[in-house]
């Protein structure tokens, strides 16, 4: 980790932020700079009334934000929703050894703290969804874990379910992993993902989605990784409305997905525990938004 510490233990000073600024771009450096909760491989403060400031704070954080410096500027205009569009970047420096990033500020609140109740959000997501998954340039990044075969990612099935070990749903989300598994896999062009759609990367208005930020993981691959979002973010219920309106979902499609949202609820559900034991990089909110997704793709 930057600066040796854990996800959630390490913090930049708001000062640094400030002589960044005055360093690399003066014409902002006296706005209004606010500490942001939440931020995993990044740190975030708001800056004026309309962008944010991203600095990274983990070993692979800065390849991300290379990653969204090099990439979301290019796939944004045709995205139906506010994303945080870098624009402004910076150079590794005296002050800091990374590049990081000024971005646009998407207004909303996460939705691990104000979960989607609104079940049009739906329609928002698959037309999100819709937009976004485009065949993708012969130079987009792949990701080891995101857009893959889920068979790629087998021998780790038992470890994810020690979180729910005792829970008498585990032998469903199991049964729904090994469908997913035996679906056949995606075999179209590569499609643009988000790679990442989780509660805490997603911004809500009055139960409305309104915007989807943390494009650190996108990537080219199977549609299904990004489709899970229809249970983890999705009220109960809405599912079906979401691959109504979504282009590309045949039958194997959503098997995998449902199997992408079983391994999402996992992950939500080992990394909240974590905040909720106090351990470093846990995040508590995490915690009923799996048990959330888990009830959804069990239903």
């Amino acid at each position: 980790m930057i600066g040796g510490s854990s996800v959630g233990e390490f913090r930049f000073e708001q000062d640094l932020v400030r002589a960044l600024l005055r360093d690399q771009h003066p014409d902002l450096a006296e706005l209004e700079l606010r500490d942001v909760d939440g931020g995993w491989d990044n740190q975030q403060w708001r800056l004026g009334p309309d962008l944010a400031v991203r600095m990274p704070r983990t070993e692979r954080a800065p390849d991300l934000l290379r990653m969204e410096q090099k990439w979301l500027p290019v796939l944004a205009g045709r995205l139906p929703l506010p994303t945080p569009v870098p624009v402004r970047t910076a150079e590794p420096s005296e002050l800091f050894e990374h590049t990081w990033t000024v971005a646009r500020w998407v207004e909303g609140d996460p939705a691990d703290h104000a979960p989607i109740t609104r079940a049009d959000s739906a329609e928002v997501l698959a037309g999100f969804l819709n937009a976004l998954h485009r065949p993708a340039p012969a130079d987009a990044p792949a990701n080891p874990a995101r857009g893959i075969p889920m068979a790629a990612m087998r021998h780790d099935f038992d470890g994810w379910f020690t979180v729910i070990a005792r829970d008498p749903n585990a032998k469903a989300a199991r049964e729904i992993l090994e469908q997913a598994v035996a679906a056949p896999v995606w075999d179209g062009p590569p499609l643009w993902l988000h790679g990442d759609l989780h509660p805490a990367n997603v911004v809500v208005r009055d139960g409305m989605l309104a915007g989807v930020i943390d494009f650190g993981e996108l990537c080219a691959g199977d549609p299904a990784t990004d489709l899970a979002a229809a249970w983890v973010l999705l009220p109960e219920g809405a599912a079906s409305r979401f691959f109504d309106a979504y282009e590309h979902a045949d039958e194997a499609t959503v098997a995998r997905a449902r199997g992408w949202a079983v391994w999402r609820a996992l992950a939500l559900i080992g990394i909240g525990r974590n905040g909720r034991l106090g351990l470093p990089g846990g995040k508590p909110t995490w915690e009923p938004a799996g048990h959330a997704t888990l009830d959804r793709v069990l239903a």
